[in-house]
């Protein structure tokens, strides 16, 4: 192995150990690799992550190896590093998780094997009342990419006549996720329940592709599943320029809606994302411009359960 490199980020030194440990197997990207590449989107990744309690998906061996889903920032972090505590009732039990506020605590976790970066939908002021709502396109094993496209332009013209703006990102895998901004009012359940009412909109207006099934044994293997639970509390997904966990080294990457009907997701890779993130700039940099409010949402709510709609279990 390499000798350790050591760095200053913007002026908080951080140790980088094995540095030339192959993570991604599919080109031979190496941990080195890994913590040039979130240098490289240091603003976009930073904006992602600030002020939320933050789980890791560590990779102590690479990504061919163990996956490590880590709550807890273990013991011996740096004294510069921020956390925040967050309960867990149906364990009776606490987590001092990662609480990205700069860039080195990004790089700090690099080191500690972190390939994955999945925040909570809340923030630190308050963690129980999320600012964030997530729209995650999810397709089922039999549906392709060009069926998540169609989809997302639904989402957009439902948002559009809500008057509502929209974030689209790649997810790093198979599927689109749309984050919108929204005023910090409303606990984890009705925040849930007014993405579980936007789903089923989704759905009546493409009825032969969307399903809101519950279960995912009960749904067709050709569809696209509007996944509203992603909204439910300690619920996480990969957060804009989070790397995934894949010999690919594939990123979750923002995107201009302009560039749906051409973009192909195994596309953005740790080697691609920085040339792009150097001429674009981060595409979610005005996410935090406006928050907006959910009382429409959860007004559908309110009629479709009137009209018998059942409430799938959290």
């Amino acid at each position: 192995m390499a000798s350790p490199v050591e760095l200053d980020v913007d002026g908080y030194p951080v140790r980088i150990s094995n540095p030339d440990r192959v993570y991604f197997a599919a080109r031979g990207e190496t941990k080195l690799d890994l913590v040039r590449y979130y240098l490289a989107v240091g603003p976009g990744i930073v904006r992602a992550l600030r002020e939320r309690p933050c789980m890791m998906h560590r990779f102590p061996t690479g990504t061919s190896g163990e996956k490590v889903h880590q709550k807890r920032v273990p013991a011996g972090a740096p004294p510069w590093l921020e956390t925040v505590r967050v309960h867990f009732p149906r364990y009776k039990r606490y987590a001092d998780e990662l609480c990205v506020t700069k860039l080195a605590d990004v790089i700090w976790s690099v080191q500690m094997s972190t390939v994955e970066f999945h925040p909570w939908n809340s923030r630190r002021a308050d963690t129980e009342r999320p600012d964030e709502w997530r729209i995650d396109l999810d397709p089922m094993p039999e549906c392709g990419f060009d069926t998540v496209r169609l989809v997302a332009g639904v989402v957009r013209e439902l948002l559009d006549e809500l008057g509502i703006i929209g974030y689209p990102k790649t997810s790093g895998g198979r599927g689109l996720h749309v984050y919108v901004r929204i005023r910090p009012d409303w606990e984890f359940g009705q925040v849930r329940r007014a993405a579980l009412a936007f789903a089923r909109e989704v759905e009546r207006r493409a009825p032969d592709v969307v399903t809101t099934t519950w279960w995912r044994r009960d749904r067709d293997p050709r569809t696209l599943f509007v996944d509203y639970n992603q909204n439910g509390r300690d619920h996480t997904i990969a957060s804009a320029y989070s790397v995934r966990g894949v010999p690919e080294a594939t990123v979750s990457t923002p995107i201009r809606w302009d560039e749906l009907a051409d973009v192909e997701p195994r596309d953005f890779t740790i080697a691609t994302v920085p040339p792009r993130f150097a001429e674009l700039g981060d595409l979610h940099d005005g996410i935090d411009d406006v928050a907006h409010s959910l009382e429409r949402l959860l007004e559908w709510a309110d009629r479709d359960e009137r009209a018998g709609a059942e409430d799938p279990p959290e």
